[in-house]
């Protein structure tokens, strides 16, 4: 970030931030008190989606906030939240079958493979791609394509077939995680591990910890990779 500031529109009103600021950094530089629209701030949470246009470009842009780097004359609105239909189920009642999409989610099948959702998807996943997936039932390729979802909106946000991508491969993936996947024999082990109790005194040695005790903690563990 540089010292020398430029201008920005900001719900199409005009001000000056530093040159090289997020959006969430240039919105915090000019007194916004940030209560919602803002989680993690390192890109991953999906909480700060925003829109926006550049100078002399007639193209609506999205991105997250804590990754868009502002330019100069660039106008930007938040949208933290994008309405969208979510399927209310319970997932001990389902099964893995193909016409689950066509009960919770039949706007799938307007999907005019126009790829809006892929090109705005700020996690560069090929979100098109699952979409049709899912039309075929291939739950498998849904929950791969879609593991790296954050769910900000962004591509039911510019969908001409209002689809809501995020929240039919979230179903996705939560059939195949229950039902198709393989089981994992360690995870099996860690849980049998958690129920006897295993790391109830590490817990507790935990919790007895300072903020500061716990960050010096953290910061000095040592990490050991294991490729299997």
């Amino acid at each position: 970030m540089s010292g020398e500031l430029i201008p920005i529109y900001i719900y199409s009103r005009r001000y000056f931030v530093p040159e090289g600021s997020t959006i969430i950094s240039a919105l915090e530089y000019i007194g916004f008190k940030l209560k919602k629209g803002v989680g993690c701030k390192e890109g991953f949470c999906g909480a700060c989606a925003s829109l926006y246009r550049l100078k002399d470009d007639y193209k609506l842009k999205g991105g997250l906030g804590c990754q868009t780097v502002v330019q100069p004359e660039m106008q930007i609105v938040q949208i933290p939240f994008v309405p969208a239909p979510k399927a209310i189920y319970n997932i001990e009642e389902l099964e893995a079958d193909p016409e689950i999409f066509v009960r919770f989610y039949p706007e799938l099948y307007r999907c005019l493979s126009c790829n809006t959702c892929t090109k705005i998807c700020p996690q560069e996943l090929q979100v098109m791609d699952f979409v049709q997936a899912a039309i075929k039932g291939d739950f498998e390729q849904v929950a791969n394509l879609s593991f790296d979802c954050i769910m900000c909106g962004l591509c039911s946000a510019r969908c001409p077939a209002e689809i809501t991508q995020f929240n039919l491969a979230l179903l996705a993936r939560r059939i195949y995680g229950k039902y198709l996947a393989k089981k994992s024999a360690h995870l099996e082990q860690r849980l049998k591990e958690v129920e006897s109790g295993k790391f109830e005194e590490g817990y507790r040695e935990l919790a007895s910890l300072s903020p500061e005790e716990l960050k010096n903690k953290y910061f000095q563990r040592e990490i050991n990779f294991q490729i299997t």
